[in-house]
């Protein structure tokens, strides 16, 4: 039997993935902290048919937590799709919770399941656009230090090498967001040897939950939509539709890249400077 996961799945781009990935894998184990939206994501589906699909309540930092997906994963049968869409943006958290939950967290599920990869196996991770909009200023220091994500000094070694700035959950989520970009790129070779293939998607200015409390709170995601070339905020199903494209068959030959799915925001922009 082919297992699959969707995180993040009880709102928002993680709740859409669940609704597209059901089709893909014959089980399907749907991951979020909260326990009354994963129930209500799960009831709804099973309502319009959907067969076999577990809800799992996890926090993504809870190691012990991953550890016991990974075994019922293994219970289930075979791991063959992972869409990754768990995350905290920089209004919902302060800046260490933002780096643990988008990027230690990430780096915590691809190590758990590492063991369970096989040929046909792919995972897609959740990134940002951020820091693509930000032309990497990183030195060397900084990366071997984004790059070593598992360190139990994680939080403290990203401080020295960065300083202060990154007590901004703004700076500390694109900081987070290159590190997934980072580690998305490292792991496709160890995957790839396996017959495994990991990959990112980008979202831009998506019309979900956690997006329209940024957009409350900023006018930076306004400007944003209004440099769109396509003129709106995407849709929750677009950014599905394209890790759900990344973790079909017709994808098998595409491993370690990132998909922005922006509008066309980051070709517009270029260079150009991001209003603060």
């Amino acid at each position: 039997m082919n297992v699959g996961i969707v995180t993040g799945a009880g709102r928002g781009m993680g709740r859409a993935c669940v609704t597209r990935l059901v089709g893909l894998v014959d089980c399907l184990l749907a991951v979020d902290r909260d326990e009354q939206l994963l129930g209500e994501a799960v009831d709804g589906l099973k309502a319009s048919g959907a067969a076999d699909i577990e809800p799992f309540a996890l926090d993504i930092t809870d190691g012990d937590g991953i550890a016991r997906l990974a075994s019922r994963v293994a219970e289930r049968g075979a791991l063959r799709a992972v869409a990754h869409a768990a995350g905290v943006s920089p209004t919902m958290a302060d800046w260490q919770t933002v780096v643990m939950v988008d990027l230690v967290g990430t780096a915590m599920l691809t190590e758990a399941l590492w063991p369970l990869a096989a040929s046909g196996t792919a995972l897609v991770c959740f990134a940002s656009m951020a820091p693509l909009l930000v032309p990497s200023q990183a030195d060397a220091t900084q990366n071997a230090v984004l790059d070593d994500p598992l360190d139990a000094r994680f939080c403290d070694r990203l401080r020295e090498v960065i300083g202060p700035e990154i007590e901004d959950p703004g700076m500390a989520y694109m900081w987070a967001k290159r590190g997934v970009h980072r580690l998305v790129r490292r792991e496709a070779v160890r995957f790839g040897r396996v017959g495994a293939r990991i990959c990112s998607v980008s979202p831009g200015i998506i019309d979900t939950p956690m997006g329209r409390q940024e957009s409350a709170a900023r006018s930076t995601n306004d400007w944003l939509v209004q440099q769109t070339p396509l003129g709106r905020e995407g849709r929750p199903e677009e950014v599905a539709a394209a890790a759900a494209f990344l973790l079909s068959d017709d994808a098998s030959f595409v491993n370690g890249i990132d998909i922005p799915v922006d509008g066309g925001v980051i070709a517009a922009l270029g260079n150009q400077a991001i209003p603060t």
